[in-house]
């Protein structure tokens, strides 16, 4: 199986959106399409500030 199959196909425009607000929120200029030109530190933060807010908001609702 693929890593880029979603459970959901209709989420990846979500998950697209939720991608560039949290590189815009670490300094990472992101493009649309193929980011191959970054660099393992810049996209090891987005992929931490993503699991940054995805925890948040899973304890925001055990609340």
């Amino acid at each position: 199986m693929s890593r880029n199959n979603h459970v959901v196909p209709e989420a990846r425009q979500a998950l697209d959106k939720f991608k560039m607000e949290a590189a815009s929120e670490v300094g990472v200029n992101l493009k649309q399409g193929y980011n191959g030109d970054l660099t393992s530190k810049e996209a090891g933060s987005v992929g931490g500030q993503m699991v940054k807010k995805m925890i948040q908001s899973y304890e925001e609702g055990m609340k």
